[in-house]
């Protein structure tokens, strides 16, 4: 049951590590002791040198040790406030003169202060060097005991396969026999029995209490659990797991109530006693296994967190609780081996057979893993993030599977070559591993519907960020307990826990963990009061004002960029980071990223200017690159543009101000439209000015000052040709104008009977009779073309401004 006993420790580590953190705080309180620390230390290093103190010693001295660096720790950062502020008051009077030149007041002070701060480093420097004693002792302890778990586990031992060892493994277990049956025989004794009879109401009760619990103890909870199910809800997967965690605390109570029932009977004896102590130790091992095993093969599809056909879910069951049997019984064995003090060669030779076992048995339960696969209705693009998501539990499921084949076949083989330690440090952890991974991904599960219960979510909540987030944490605290499983100490834990309060140093500046949890929340907060001013001014004061769009997006903008500079050197100077240090690495480095980034820092220093200088605002209709659209979002590196198109084109803020940018609607929305008409020759020009001046002038979206223009451009290959100009209120609406006033134009000419002429081209052929096959006369005159007569021109056409739909209009855009 030892690995039992280390897996319960790690759940009390955090616990430790916590108790640990209050004794060094309330040890600052008083001044280290001195005179017990050199007899300790003194101890310690006779302690070292000898090497002849058992593991159990020396981690009873590491802990005093322990104690006393906490004390020193705290000690050599007394008055730390007071040392620098003498300090800089030494450095503002200066360094005395070489020649003595200097007024007398200013020497004195100086000594003065020279003379507190000597006062006041002393005791510092006393703990500072008593805490570097108790580090270095500290760590020559660990040393040792690490050698010795090295050479212990990899110290060559009997072999179980050798035959000679066969006939003394047969003598000891006879041996043991026979102690078994003198203690039962001394046991029969009238004293004892009549004790016995004494204690019979009290036996007869908790054999009664530990029958119940044992028989209905598992029925009852099974029925609760079905009776809470027909409410369903959000919460019907928390109340699945409550429930079962009755199924096995109602049997595990009837265990120890069988326990204290055989105790008071006296009937035990010293074999009796040592199995009662771990049999609720071995009960738990037994029933935790198997309400694993009902949580990740659970008989019901749609409960089984690891989703394999029902067969295999049924085998993998069985094989974990052969698993969490055969564990028991090594651990039993172990048990009588101490109280019988067996042989080490006797003791491998009867645990082999056990070890082979157990070996096949986690060699086909690993197979079963290996074979787990998602299918096609599974969330195949699933990130592959926590130990719950889908790909993510998929893959580890796989490598516990593998991980439990190698362990399977390696053990026995290392046990039969006589390494029997390596063995059960390589197997057994492998099976806790195996364990704790599995109660990590049902725990998961378990809090995201805890979860799903809180927010109403119900299962769904299995599949959202938060339940990933979950596995992540879970495994975080879990990782400890695999470190103890897989033979570190807890004195190790604790080392790496006061390294990490510790923090790390760079340069002159020592960066603890509260440093960042300082940094975090402050610039939390700077940044959450940023965005609450941001929009506040954006929804409450400018609105009320008269400042356009443009420039209250640009004030709420640098007001975000400025709040979270401000918040994050806030965070820095209140967490104590002293940033000077990195100068010379921060100078290095810019070099190279100044290279890299050139591209990223100019669109940057770009998106500063259009907030300050604002030649384009968001609204405004542009054209850059060739792309017409409207700004929809100026951001500090690139300019989101919704095209009319509805497609969004992101420009470099680089190109917007090193480039060529038409803004059509800065400042106001006017602009003009040309329309080119065409009319037949032989037309009166003076109607056609004043039919198309009153076209433009009666539509709504024209305007009268300026007036449109109606100009006679040139007499064209086919038509004479007319330019109408006017000037729109919104510019937006361009294309719509444009189409309404082609409408009338047509409608207009076609009722004052007014031609709009239309490229033609005649085409005369030579000699039509060749083509037919016939003699042509020689003296034939040659056929001309009839007089007017034209080729087919090309129409030309000039546009000032594009013929695009404009953000104001509903199609074609």
């Amino acid at each position: 049951m030892t690995m039992f006993r280390r897996i319960f420790a790690a759940f009390l580590l955090v616990l430790c590590l916590s108790h640990a953190a209050l004794a060094q705080s309330a040890s600052s309180a008083t001044a280290p002791d001195y005179s017990e620390w050199e007899t300790v230390a003194s101890q310690a290093e006779a302690s070292i040198d000898s090497g002849e103190d058992t593991n159990e010693e020396l981690e009873s001295l590491r802990e005093q040790l322990v104690t006393f660096r906490s004390e020193f720790d705290q000690a050599r950062k007394a008055n730390a406030d007071r040392i620098s502020t003498l300090r800089a008051q030494i450095a503002a009077l200066g360094e005395a003169p070489e020649d003595g030149d200097e007024p007398t007041d200013i020497t004195a002070r100086r000594a003065e202060l020279n003379r507190q701060l000597s006062e006041l480093l002393a005791p510092v420097q006393t703990a500072e060097e008593a805490y570097t004693r108790a580090d270095g002792l500290i760590g020559e302890i660990d040393d040792i005991i690490r050698e010795r778990q090295t050479e212990r586990l990899l110290s060559l031992g009997p072999s179980p396969l050798n035959p000679v060892l066969w006939p003394g493994t047969l003598k000891d277990l006879g041996e043991a026999v026979s102690d078994v049956a003198t203690e039962a025989r001394v046991l029969q004794d009238e004293d004892k029995l009549a004790a016995a009879q004494e204690q019979l109401p009290l036996v007869l009760l908790l054999m009664a209490v530990a029958t119940i619990l044992l028989a209905r103890g598992r029925r009852w909870s099974t029925r609760l659990g079905n009776y809470l199910r027909q409410f369903g809800g959000a919460g019907s997967g928390v109340w699945s797991f409550v429930i079962s965690l009755l199924r096995i605390a109602l049997p595990l109570a009837g265990i120890y109530a069988l326990k204290e029932a055989l105790t008071a009977t006296g009937l035990v004896g010293t074999r009796g006693t040592a199995i009662l102590d771990v049999l609720p130790e071995m009960a738990f091992v037994v029933l935790g296994h198997r309400w694993l095993a009902e949580q990740l093969f659970s008989r019901n599809e749609d409960d089984a967190l690891i989703q394999l056909p029902q067969e295999r879910r049924t085998e993998a069951r069985f094989y974990v609780n052969v698993i969490a049997l055969l564990v028991v019984l090594w651990g039993l064995m172990d048990l009588m081996f101490q109280i019988s003090e067996f042989d080490r060669s006797s003791e491998a030779v009867i645990q082999f057979p056990l070890l082979v076992v157990l070996g096949l048995i986690l060699y086909r339960f690993g197979h079963i893993l290996r074979s787990y696969r998602l299918e096609a209705g599974d969330d195949e693009e699933e990130a592959d993030t926590g130990p719950g998501s889908g790909q993510g539990l998929a893959r580890l499921v796989r490598i516990g599977g593998l991980s439990a084949q190698v362990a399977a076949v390696v053990s026995p083989v290392m046990a039969a070559i006589g390494y029997g330690s390596v063995s059960s440090a390589l197997l057994f952890p492998m099976i806790a591993t195996l364990g704790v991974l599995g109660f990590v991904v049902t725990l998961q599960r378990f809090f995201s519907d805890v979860y799903g219960l809180i927010t109403g979510q119900g299962q769904a909540a299995r599949d959202s960020l938060v339940a990933v987030l979950m596995g992540l944490a879970l495994v975080v605290i879990a990782a400890p307990l695999l470190a103890l499983i897989w033979g570190a100490r807890v004195a190790d834990l604790t080392e790496l826990w006061t390294a990490f309060l510790g923090g790390f140093t760079v340069g002159e500046t020592t960066i603890s963990p509260i440093d960042f949890v300082t940094f975090a929340v402050l610039f939390a907060a700077g940044y959450l009061l940023t965005r609450l001013l941001q929009n506040a001014l954006k929804t409450s004061v400018l609105p009320k004002t008269r400042i356009d769009t443009g420039a209250q997006n640009a004030l709420v903008s640098g007001l975000g960029y400025v709040g979270i500079f401000l918040a994050a050197v806030i965070a820095i100077t209140a967490a104590g980071i002293d940033l000077s240090s990195l100068a010379l690495v921060a100078g290095a480095l810019s070099v190279g990223i100044g290279f890299g980034l050139q591209n990223i820092v100019s669109n940057f220093v770009s998106g500063i200017i259009l907030l300050i200088e604002r030649p384009i605002s968001e609204g405004d209709w542009i054209e850059v690159g060739g792309q017409h659209g409207t700004v929809s979002k100026i951001s500090v590196r690139s300019t989101r543009i919704q095209t009319f198109d509805r497609s969004d084109v992101i420009v470099p803020n680089a190109d917007l101000v090193s480039g060529t940018v038409t803004n059509y609607t800065r400042g106001n929305t006017v602009g003009r439209i040309i329309l080119p008409v065409g009319v037949a020759y032989g037309t009166d020009t003076r109607r056609v000015e004043s039919i198309l001046r009153e076209i433009a002038e009666a539509h709504p979206m024209v305007l009268l000052n300026p007036a449109p223009s109606i100009i006679f451009t040139a007499f064209g290959a086919s038509s004479l040709d007319f330019e109408v100009r006017v000037i729109l209120r919104d510019i937006g609406f361009g294309l719509g104008v444009r189409t309404e006033l082609n409408h009338q134009i047509a409608e207009r000419f076609a009722k004052e009977g007014i031609e709009i002429p239309f490229p033609q081209q005649d085409l005369w052929l030579r000699n039509a009779e060749a083509l037919r096959g016939e003699n042509t006369p020689q003296d034939a005159p040659e056929e001309a073309p009839p007089t007017g007569a034209q080729p087919q021109p090309s129409e030309d056409v000039r546009e000032f401004h594009p013929d695009s739909a404009g953000p104001g209009e509903d199609s074609d855009k």
